[in-house]
């Protein structure tokens, strides 16, 4: 069983920046690859980024290329997701996910998941 904990989200300003954090509370989580998910209030859970177990590679959503980086901290057993120019649209509850194996974008493919941090972004 992994144990995931998010945090930082909160409110903020349309043009800001927010960095969210998922802290995995076993070490056998830094052979999972890792993601983000995200739900905005009435609409379904989306595909965020991911990120392989060793940190080397990356996917995003096509939509947040460029605006959110995903990384992660073998260190502190910790996945970050740094989020800049964020619009009104980016308004949901950010959920952390873990899998063993390879990265995916498929929810149904993540066996372990955080109870989420909710980002409120204002016009």
């Amino acid at each position: 069983q992994v144990q995931l904990v998010e945090s930082g989200g909160g409110l903020v300003q349309a043009g800001g920046s927010l960095r969210l954090s998922c802290a995995a509370k076993e070490r056998t989580s830094r052979n999972y690859a890792m993601a983000w998910f995200r739900q905005a209030p009435g609409k379904e859970r989306e595909f965020v980024a991911t990120i392989s177990w060793n940190g080397q590679d990356t996917t995003y959503a096509d939509s947040l290329k460029g605006r959110f980086t995903i990384s992660r901290d073998y260190a502190k057993n910790t996945v970050y997701l740094q989020m800049s120019s964020l619009k009104p649209e980016d308004t949901a509850v950010y959920l952390c996910a873990a899998r063993s194996g390879g990265r995916s974008w498929l929810q149904n493919e993540y066996y372990y998941w955080g109870q989420g941090t909710r980002v409120t972004v204002s016009s």
